[in-house]
């Protein structure tokens, strides 16, 4: 597996989008729990650009604008023309008071506060915006935000995003950008797959941004959502392989799962198979990456980066060579689902 194969997002689009293996996640480019000086982020970006890494994945949300305008600051270098480039929608930054600031789990942040707002009118005016941070006329895909339980804080709370997505006209205005030709694909960016497959029941969406959703720690969306993208010509967008770290870092002393501490029994499941991909031979961190192309709908994965040489050292995690027999392991002590497909079940066309 290359970084640079690519692989179409999918068959319907009037204008065809093409992924790399590989994808870059601007979240840690907000300052996601420490800062990020303007060098250091853009060495990454540029780094990314020249291994071969064509997409860009980005938001409001990531430091109140910060990622975005670093991305937008990159992009002059290497051409938004030469790029895939997405964006998400349902925050507006508002400016406020500095005792009113959002910053979420971002650090040195601009002084903004966030709105969730998920009307016609909030996802023009935050398209617009983010627009001008990102210094472009187009972004190639435009998700949805954070519709989900994780982020809304409850069932209700998430069903009434989703309500207002489609009776406010978020969704009208994301399938008119769409059918104008000013973006290409439309979908959602959360930290669960069953919101995902309601908003499948509710709408024509092309792809979908899932966080942490399916990695090696987790892997219920074959239930039946991932199925469902394979029926419906649905494209993912793996996010969050590492399941916010503890994938890559192993269970060592204050490892994040989720984005928080990772709970005991989250440090012995992942010591385990530690143990496992030692046996092989295999870096935990790798297998964890590579895992996630196993489904075919998974078009690309997008760890996040904070400097070069975090950058470089994920690319290289693609051509590391896993043998089969450490997927069989992992089934066979039960640490991973018996029915999971593994990446080298997985012969969709580059």
């Amino acid at each position: 597996m290359k970084l640079t194969d690519t692989m179409l997002l999918n068959k319907r689009t009037r204008d065809p989008v093409f992924m790399t293996r590989m994808g870059f996640g601007g979240a840690p480019l907000g300052n996601l729990y420490r800062k990020v000086s303007d060098e250091d982020a853009q060495a990454a970006l540029l780094a990314a650009y020249d291994v071969g890494i064509r997409y860009f994945d980005t938001a409001p949300q990531y430091g109140l604008g910060r990622s975005e305008e670093r991305v937008g600051k990159a992009m002059q270098a290497f051409g938004a023309e030469n790029i895939v480039l997405s964006t998400k929608v349902g925050r507006l930054l508002l400016d406020c008071e500095p005792d009113e600031v959002t910053p979420e789990s971002f650090v040195d942040v601009p002084q903004k506060r966030i709105v969730f707002d998920y009307t016609y009118d909030g996802v023009m005016r935050s398209y617009e915006a983010s627009k001008d941070r990102l210094q472009t006329d187009h972004a190639s895909i435009l998700l949805v935000h954070d519709v989900c339980v994780f982020s809304q804080g409850s069932q209700e709370a998430s069903d009434a995003k989703v309500r207002e997505l489609f009776d406010g006209g978020g969704y009208k205005a994301l399938v008119e950008l769409r059918d104008a030709g000013q973006i290409s694909a439309i979908g959602a960016g959360v930290n669960e797959w069953q919101v995902c497959e309601k908003l499948l029941g509710l709408g024509d969406f092309d792809c979908f941004l899932l966080a942490g959703r399916y990695t090696l720690l987790e892997q219920e969306a074959l239930e039946s959502f991932l199925p469902l993208c394979e029926t419906r010509d649905v494209g993912i967008i793996l996010g969050g392989p590492y399941n916010s770290g503890i994938l890559a870092t192993g269970a060592v002393e204050g490892a994040r799962y989720n984005y928080e501490p990772a709970p005991p029994e989250i440090l012995e499941r992942v010591g385990k198979i530690e143990t496992v991909c030692r046996a092989h031979d295999t870096p935990l961190i790798a297998a964890a990456l590579q895992f996630v192309f196993g489904p075919p709908c998974v078009k690309t994965v997008i760890p996040g980066a904070v400097n070069r040489n975090e950058l470089l050292a994920n690319a290289k995690l693609l051509e590391v060579d896993i043998p089969p027999a450490l997927w069989t392991d992992l089934k066979e002590e039960g640490l991973i689902r018996s029915d999971a497909p593994v990446p080298k079940d997985n012969r969709h066309a580059a």
